[in-house]
């Protein structure tokens, strides 16, 4: 008997803390979440100069308030289309934040397109004005919460929207993160120099063409790196456009010393391009 009552109690305990354990993360930590952590690295730190300061006046956007999927209330910024259509563009910010540079581009993506825009809020309404901050909140986004997070916006856009994603750095991960999530939903992705998803399996259930654009003076999202992507692109079935221009890292930032103006119209052109044919 007292046998039996060991294994018994042995087997409450691991009951408890497998349970426990699951409800600590239902995720597992994505390429994104691990990359994220690169943040606290000196030297990937000090590549980020502050941003110069910039107010932006929107003419048309505005704040608004959803729910995530765990439940918790989330922060986005949004541009509605002037004609009524069910495409979107999620907008995934750099590790500075949603702030006026990213609602800027944001209000242009909708201008340029007539698309309904959202720009998710990672950081849940904080930003990020010193390169200290910004690396402290981007160590803060889990896998779990950013996975909540974009589940919330399709939420919020409903099922019968037709969602491109898009993003920089930090969002650049996440956009084909949230694309992947999409399901088929998801009409495509486009990344700039963001962590690529590793795993093949993973990147097997994405349902859309992948956009991306990295610098080869970029010491993270090297070369090397960019090669491995594209090779598990492949490997995946899966169909990406990955254009290399000879910038650093964060080349299409106007507020880092390091911006490229041309690398970063040319990369615009291809954005509005690989958008229009995909929009019916």
């Amino acid at each position: 008997m007292k046998f039996i009552s060991i294994i018994t109690v042995a087997l409450t305990v691991f009951v408890a803390t497998a349970t426990a354990q699951t409800k600590m993360s239902c995720c597992a930590p994505t390429a994104t979440e691990k990359f994220a952590q690169t943040a606290a690295d000196k030297l990937f730190m000090l590549s980020h100069l502050n941003p110069l300061p910039f107010l932006y006046k929107s003419q048309r956007g505005h704040d608004i308030a959803f729910k995530a999927a765990d439940g918790t209330d989330a922060h986005g910024w949004e541009v509605k289309a002037k004609t009524k259509t069910n495409f979107y563009i999620f907008v995934f910010h750099e590790w500075w934040g949603l702030n006026d540079y990213i609602k800027q581009e944001s209000e242009k993506l909708a201008n340029d397109l007539d698309i309904n825009v959202l720009a998710v809020d990672l950081y849940d309404n904080k930003v990020a004005a010193t390169r200290e901050d910004a690396s402290k909140y981007t160590q803060t986004v889990t896998t779990e919460r950013g996975t909540a997070l974009v589940k919330g916006a399709y939420a919020y856009a409903g099922e019968d929207a037709k969602v491109f994603t898009i993003g920089w750095c930090f969002g650049g991960g996440w956009s084909l993160q949230a694309a992947i999530e999409g399901g088929k939903q998801v009409q495509g992705c486009i990344m700039y120099y963001g962590q690529p998803e590793k795993s093949v399996d993973r990147l097997k259930t994405l349902n859309c063409d992948v956009l991306g654009f990295f610098g080869t003076k970029d010491k993270w999202l090297n070369p090397q790196v960019v090669d491995e992507f594209k090779a598990n692109l492949k490997s995946a079935g899966k169909k990406g456009s990955i254009y290399e221009y000879e910038a650093d890292h964060a080349f299409a930032n106007p507020s880092n010393p390091v911006f490229d103006k041309a690398a970063t119209a040319d990369a615009y052109d291809k954005v509005v391009t690989f958008i229009k044919l995909r929009v019916r």
